[in-house]
Formats: structure tokens, C-alpha cells, sequence
């Protein structure tokens, strides 16, 4: 489980996504052994949690950005904040 981890922690957030859509898939399909199902289910968890932190960093970054009209830092925003 260890190297597990440490495999979706390299993951890109598009890979760890499309991994994450085919468990999702696979759970769905009603096909997989109940075992595998746990299994299946408990990587798709960190799969997710993976995504929200990529998605959170992002986020952080995007709100660090914002600057004044001369190019200085002027404040941060949420990132689903309307432009001022």
C-alpha cells in the first residue's frame, strides 16, 4: 500500500483523474468481486484526495497572483471571485 501511495502522489492531476473516472467505471459496472471492490474503492479514495489537493495548490497559487495597476502585489482574491 506504501508504494501505492506514493505512485498517486507523483500522479499529474489529469493522470490521477482519468484513473480515478475508470474505477469509477468499474465500481459502476457491477462486474468487479466484492474485495476488489474494496480495494477498487479505497485507491479511488486517494485518488480523490490526491486531485483536491492538486486542485487546492492551484487554487492557492491563483489567489497569490493578484496585483495592482503597477504590477505590485495588491491584495488576494478567491478564486471565484469576480475581477474588481
Amino acid at each position: 500500500m506504501a508504494g501505492e501511495t506514493e505512485d498517486i502522489e507523483n500522479l499529474s492531476f489529469e493522470d490521477a483523474l482519468r484513473a480515478l473516472e475508470t474505477i469509477v467505471r468499474q465500481l459502476e459496472s457491477g462486474d468487479v468481486p466484492l474485495e476488489d471492490s474494496i480495494s477498487l474503492y479505497e485507491k479511488g479514495d486517494k485518488l480523490r484526495q490526491h486531485c483536491q489537493k492538486r486542485l487546492d495548490a492551484a487554487q492557492a497559487r491563483i489567489e497569490r497572483i493578484v496585483t495592482g495597476p503597477d504590477g505590485a502585489p495588491n491584495a488576494t482574491q478567491p478564486f471565484d471571485a469576480p475581477e474588481r
